[in-house]
């Protein structure tokens, strides 16, 4: 690798010129890019994980503005909404596979650019070149660190802005509910939160392991059970639950039609709550002998609201955001003062 300091620019070399005579623009500067110096190297460096994100984002974006059209057309065919169209979502293969490259983006993120960001800097002795250079080891660790969140940051608000464009009119027709993770973690201000965040875990890990295949497994195994565990619990405790009673049998009202039901009791005229299988008897006589010896009147039900929604999501991103902060300033420190 050359040891040629970042200030140097690279360009065409100056053709000489005669004394006296001033020389053009073009032949006293170097060429121009867009990006310079350590932001231009790091770019480089990582070219490849940047393109294939960004190939991936774009594939996702088109087929989304695909998969809208077509159903927009199905609908406008059938006469929706005056018209029920059926179940139009019901087995479609362009929703599953665009939910499933969606749902591997975190994957994706923090375990091939988050983990070997610094872990490969590292491991190969890059890290110790370049801050030997005229850039100090802030200065590297902040151009690393913008690259990865950057990307993270742009792939997330494409595809979550489409997604949501896409979801949010045809709610009532896809089979997820609204907080299904499916939904909730793919659109609004949640998946570029969360692409934050596991990429700066990927990060982080990376800096702590200071090997790339070890920092690859820690991301996995952190995002997996993150995604498929951890957030799962932590997503139904952001709504704030309300309480609904109606007289035992009856319909709930219109509105219950996409409410998230946290859980379902009976109740007796005087408030007492009992589980819903109070009351589940072999036969209808016992059922009946039941419900009157405890009183009971009412069916309650306690439900999250639709309503809620877009608090609950920009929580989680507060929550996401918060904990990449603590993440970067960690990874910042320990890097800082470890040796390299």
């Amino acid at each position: 690798m050359s040891t040629t300091t970042l200030t140097e620019k690279p360009g065409r070399p100056r053709k000489p010129r005669k004394p006296g005579k001033p020389g053009k623009p073009s032949e006293l500067t170097p060429g121009r890019r867009l990006l310079r110096g350590l932001p231009w190297l790091v770019v480089r460096q990582h070219r490849i994980a940047l393109a294939c994100v960004l190939g991936l984002t774009v594939l996702t974006a088109l087929w989304i503005l695909y998969e809208r059209h077509e159903l927009v057309q199905l609908l406008d065919a059938k006469g929706w909404p005056e018209k029920d169209p059926g179940r139009p979502m019901e087995d479609d293969r362009g929703y599953e596979y665009i939910t499933s490259i969606i749902n591997g983006l975190p994957l994706i993120l923090a375990v091939f650019v988050g983990a070997p960001l610094i872990a490969g800097d590292q491991e190969s002795g890059t890290a110790q070149l370049v801050t030997t250079q005229s850039v100090t080891r802030r200065q590297w660790l902040i151009a690393k660190l913008g690259l990865a969140y950057t990307l993270a940051l742009v792939s997330g608000l494409v595809v979550s802005a489409l997604f949501t464009w896409w979801w949010k009119p045809h709610r009532s027709l896809f089979l997820s509910e609204w907080i299904d993770g499916v939904i909730f973690d793919n659109t609004g201000p949640v998946l570029p939160a969360f692409l934050l965040f596991l990429t700066a875990a990927g990060i982080t890990i990376g800096a702590l392991a200071r090997r790339v295949l070890p920092a690859m497994v820690g991301a996995f195994l952190f995002t997996a059970v993150t995604t498929l565990f951890v957030w799962d619990e932590v997503r139904v405790r952001l709504g704030s639950p309300e309480m609904f009673t109606s007289p035992m049998g009856t319909e709930l009202p219109a509105r219950f039609h996409d409410v998230y039901e946290v859980d379902r009791w009976v109740g007796s005229a005087d408030g007492t709550l009992y589980n819903w299988g109070r009351c589940a008897e072999a036969t209808e006589k016992a059922t009946d002998a039941c419900i009157k010896e405890h009183g009971i009147v009412n069916d309650v039900i306690e439900y999250i609201g639709y309503n809620q929604m877009a608090g609950m999501q920009w929580l989680a991103a507060g929550i996401l955001l918060a904990g990449t902060a603590l993440l970067t300033a960690f990874t910042l420190w320990w890097t800082s003062r470890r040796p390299l």
